[in-house]
């Protein structure tokens, strides 16, 4: 027993005394990684090199590793878009602090970049691909995704349609090609494509169709990580019909390794209207009377209608997100509120959004994970009147620029003052008009993947997209609009409502395979292949009334109180739109020099003809990355020189489902039901093809202090979709037939893209970065004889008629019309050929496109701005010619030019369209502006607290004489775009804002 005893003592003994030694001989290595700002980096990896051991850090930057043996070591740091950074550590038994400061990595070259249906290095990338990340993105509440990179990138040009908070916006990669569709590029949130339409219906109360709403403003762009934009073919061919023109793949934020982290931003502010059109006070008005000797039309007040209309708009944006998680299950939800008042009075914009995101590994093997998205969102328009295709009396703002300065607004006793006739006084139409819409969305998607070992992946993404709105409008009787009003024969009272319901609704499913390893010496493989299934569903129903006269309640409330002989009903389900995908892409890498990818995807869709139900979209591409030759080794000034050259083909189905059917519209009429013919089949229709080269050049200068790329393109549209209409005379069932035009629209031209550090030291450091693109647009082949029309305009005297076309060597959407040689003597227009021949007058298509952004940081302070601009486009001013002509003189206002002339217009000339009101639309604005100070913790709980102050719109300078430049409002002719003309649109808004963020 006492042996035993000493025994176990003795064990007892030497073990003890093992670990004492044991501690004796190691240490730990603590520290803090931070950012080029000295703010803490969350996430970033530090690697032991030597013992294969890597950490992540937490929310402040900080991390940890215990027990590690005596010796000298290697640390890594690093961080996605930063450069990677090594130190050698002794550790000698105790405590060792190391702290890491990351630069930015210029270059990118190792920088993850995503691409269709994966990621590549960007260093491997091989086509034309834009990346900005959120630390670039445009600052300030904005309300869609489009608005964070205008201007950012080269080759993208992005309008804004209107001012009205949450209205549509036009986005053109390359230039137009869109002979009919909106010519949108396809956008993909987290591997889901969109369908590319806002379910808020076009119904209105009344008085024409208002413009669009925006389709991605149901998603906050605080939840946004990354954009990027896919403008070769040799990079958008993976989506097949759906890219001709261009990608925009959105990655949304992921929750990072650590505790819990809370972050809030929040920010407030006012808008003003940005710029005027030049129009008569009051006491210029009666000048104006005088000079003409007219002796009626001076009321004796002196009036600002517009301003009457308009107001100091206030708006809030506020979100709040919560993520964490471990190395095996992150996290990420977020919560958002943006109430964005519009500068006309009961316009505006509300959105209340929440996202999750969650990304969790299975298993022991860790092979298994689960990807989870959620985005929901609810977004509320206060839509003012106002009509794109509205004649003089069906828009607000052209009752309020044309109306009399010297007639008052009000009786005196205060009432609105409302008389019978076609001068509709603009408070009171704005007192009697009512639009509301609401659009909910829900996107959702589930990813399940399998990794079978390092280099293989089996991955499955099962997602739906669903939104649907609600659009209430309605006019008050009590206004004179002839639109709404009875006429006195009919003996009932007056007044509009309508009420629309839309449904989208789009399922995917996609399995894909991706494969990445070297599979001979100094020669990698990164491949992928997958199949897809698509169902789109669109149905809807509105349904109107009229003559519900002065009751005390909301008319769409009641639409039951107006004769049923006064109401209609219409409902409709577009036919079954399903599309079944096979591709594959493969990227051959050698030695980091040497890159070749091929990709190919085979669409099938209903909406084609029985006979093309298919079709094929290959690309190819390579690149030689020349910095990687031995001979360029020697040359330390150059971090980056890539040369890139591709090929490829893709598609487009923007056009109406059912195309290619006999389709027939069912009514009632005659006393029974109609079943006339809307649209004949054509079993031999095709996709429309685009097929594009490009060759690009990437470079980077100096150890990053410069770097840029330079691309030509070359892009041909081919088998153009069009809707056809019958030759008259036609029969009485005839009915439009869609066909694929002979002719090609041919955009070419080259992108720069410069990014420079001008300054950097200790405390201050300045960035500047500058894009151009120049493009040219010319349509070929079509035909010496086949003129396409589009371009309508609107307004008294200008019925029927359109100013641009497609034609033979034009470029697209040319405008022709009557060209002006000014007024004669006796003050009427004079023309070419006295205006019976049309000649080509304008190119709305801009030959230049400009984007330029500069950030300072000294200290705690940063200043960020940015530009965007373009040049060569023209503007068709349809506002000056329909709503401000010499002719309202005595009854209405005019523009303030027009008496300011050496030979006054007589008040006799005729309204009519000419290259008199093509303006020079070259523009430059400072779209964005924001000046922050970062001040730090403070106490224990709040974290990095930031304060700025924000502007949008600041200034344009531009010769154009409208509220904004930046304009297209939709003047399409059976379902043909059109480009470039302005009428009466919702002015532009300038904004400051004052906000705050930090984390907990």
């Amino acid at each position: 027993m006492k042996k035993n005893h000493v025994v176990s003592f003795l064990a007892y003994f030497i073990f003890m005394l093992s670990s004492l030694v044991s501690m004796a001989q190691s240490g730990s290595i603590a520290g803090k990684v931070l950012d080029e700002n000295n703010q803490p980096l969350p996430s970033a990896s530090i690697q032991l090199k030597e013992l294969n051991k890597s950490v992540g850090t937490n929310v402040d930057g900080n991390f940890n590793m215990a027990n590690i043996p005596n010796g000298r070591y290697t640390l890594v740091a690093s961080f996605v878009g930063y450069m990677p950074q090594e130190k050698s550590v002794t550790v000698s038994g105790q405590a060792v602090t190391v702290t890491f400061t990351m630069q930015p990595d210029a270059q990118g070259l190792d920088e993850v970049v995503v691409v269709g249906y994966g990621t590549q290095r960007r260093s491997d990338l091989t086509g034309a691909v834009a990346s900005v990340g959120a630390k670039d993105f445009n600052k300030g509440p904005l309300v869609a995704a489009d608005q964070l990179i205008q201007g950012k990138v080269s080759g993208v040009q992005m309008i804004n349609n209107s001012g009205q908070p949450g209205g549509a916006t036009t986005v053109r990669i390359r230039g137009n090609s869109a002979v009919t569709g909106t010519g949108q590029p396809l956008y993909v949130v987290d591997g889901v494509a969109l369908d590319g339409r806002s379910a808020r219906p076009s119904q209105s109360g009344g008085i024409g169709t208002s413009p669009a709403g925006n389709p991605l403003s149901f998603i906050n762009p605080a939840d946004i990580a990354s954009m990027e934009i896919l403008k070769d073919a040799s990079a958008t061919a993976i989506y097949g019909s759906r890219a001709a023109y261009g990608v925009v793949l959105i990655t949304t934020k992921r929750g990072q390794e650590g505790g819990l982290k809370v972050d809030v931003n929040s920010s407030g502010g006012i808008s003003n209207i940005m710029r005027r059109i030049d129009i008569l006070d009051g006491n210029q008005y009666r000048d104006a009377l005088n000079k003409y000797g007219l002796t009626t039309g001076d009321f004796g007040d002196n009036v600002d209608a517009l301003d009457a209309i308009l107001r100091t708009a206030y708006n809030q944006n506020h979100s709040l997100s919560l993520s964490g998680g471990n190395a095996d299950n992150k996290y990420r939800a977020s919560f958002g509120y943006q109430d964005q008042q519009g500068i006309i009075e009961k316009t505006g914009f509300k959105r209340y959004s929440g996202s999750f995101n969650g990304n969790f590994k299975m298993l022991k093997s860790k092979k298994l994970g689960l990807d989870v998205s959620l985005i929901a969102s609810q977004t509320n328009e206060n839509i003012a009147p106002l009509a794109t295709d509205a004649g003089a009396s069906g828009s607000l703002l052209t009752h309020a620029l044309a109306w009399n300065p010297t007639r008052p607004l009000r009786n005196p006793d205060g009432s609105l003052l409302v008389e019978r006739g076609n001068i509709v006084n603009p408070l009171a139409m704005s007192e009697a008009y009512n639009d509301r819409s609401n659009v909910s969305t829900i996107l959702a998607s589930l990813s399940p993947y399998y990794k079978f070992n390092d280099w293989l992946e089996y991955r499955m993404l099962l997602s739906i997209n669903y939104n649907r709105g609600e659009r209430r409008s309605s006019t008050r009787s009590f206004i004179n609009l002839p639109s709404i009003q009875a006429e006195p024969a009919n003996n009932f009272p007056g007044g509009y409502a309508s009420v629309a319901n839309n449904e989208l609704i789009t399922k995917q499913l996609t399995h894909t395979l991706s494969f990445n390893r070297e599979i001979a010496s100094d020669l990698n493989l990164n491949a992928v292949i997958g199949y897809e299934y698509m169902d789109f569903i669109n149905r809807g129903t509105d349904m109107n009334a009229r003559g519900f006269g002065d009751i005390p309640v909301d008319y769409t409330d009641v639409m039951q109180a107006t004769a049923p002989g006064n109401r209609n009903l219409n409902s409709f389900n577009d036919p079954t739109t399903q599309l079944q995908s096979y591709f594959g892409r493969a990227t051959f890498n050698f030695k980091d020099r040497y890159l070749l990818t091929a990709t190919v995807r085979i669409d099938g869709s209903t909406r084609f003809g029985e006979n093309n139900r298919y079709g094929t979209f290959p690309s190819f591409a390579g690149a030689w990355n020349l910095k990687n030759e031995d001979f360029m080794a020697d040359v330390a000034w150059l971090n980056q020189l890539k040369l890139r050259a591709g090929w490829g083909k893709t598609g487009n189905q923007e056009f109406p489902s059912g195309s290619s059917q006999r389709r027939y519209s069912i009514g009632y009429g005659g006393g029974g039901q109609t079943r006339p013919i809307n649209n004949n089949e054509n079993p031999d229709l095709r996709w429309q093809s685009d097929e594009q080269m490009n060759v690009g050049l990437d470079f980077g200068l100096f150890n990053g202090r410069l770097s840029g790329t330079v691309d030509y393109f070359n892009k041909k549209t081919t088998d153009l979709l069009f809707p056809q209409t019958p030759q008259y005379p036609a029969s009485p069932d005839a009915s439009i037939t869609w066909i694929n035009l002979p002719g090609e629209v041919i955009n070419k031209g080259i992108e720069l893209n410069l990014n420079g550090v001008i300054v950097e030291n200790d405390n201050f450091r300045w960035d500047l970065g500058a894009n151009a693109t120049f493009v040219s647009n010319k349509v070929r082949n079509l035909g010496e004889n086949e003129i396409i029309r589009t371009g309508s305009l609107s307004g008294q005297g200008l019925s029927d008629v359109t100013v641009q076309v497609i034609q033979n060597n034009y470029p697209l959407f040319a405008f022709v019309t009557r060209e002006y040689l000014g007024l004669d003597q006796e003050g009427f227009s004079q023309y070419t050929d006295d205006g019976f021949v049309f000649y080509r007058v304008g190119n709305p298509n801009p030959k230049v496109l400009l984007g330029i952004s500069t950030a300072l940081d000294y200290k705690k302070f940063s200043f960020s701005a940015n530009f965007n601009g373009a040049l060569g486009q023209d503007i068709y001013n349809n506002t000056a010619n329909a709503v401000l002509p010499i002719s309202n003189l005595g009854s209405r206002n005019i523009a303030s030019e027009l008496v300011n002339s050496s030979i006054l217009e007589s008040p006799a000339n005729p309204i009519a369209a000419s290259s008199r009101y093509i303006e020079n639309g070259s523009y430059l604005k400072l779209a964005n502006a924001t000046l922050s100070y970062r001040v730090g913790d403070v106490g224990n709980s709040i974290k990095n607290l930031g304060i700025f102050v924000n502007g949008q719109n600041l200034f344009v300078i531009t010769k154009y004489k409208g509220f904004d430049p930046e304009v297209n409002v939709n003047k399409s002719v059976n379902s043909v775009p059109s480009a470039g003309i302005d009428n009466v649109t919702y002015p532009t808004a300038r904004t400051f804002n004052l906000g705050v963020n930090f984390s907990l």
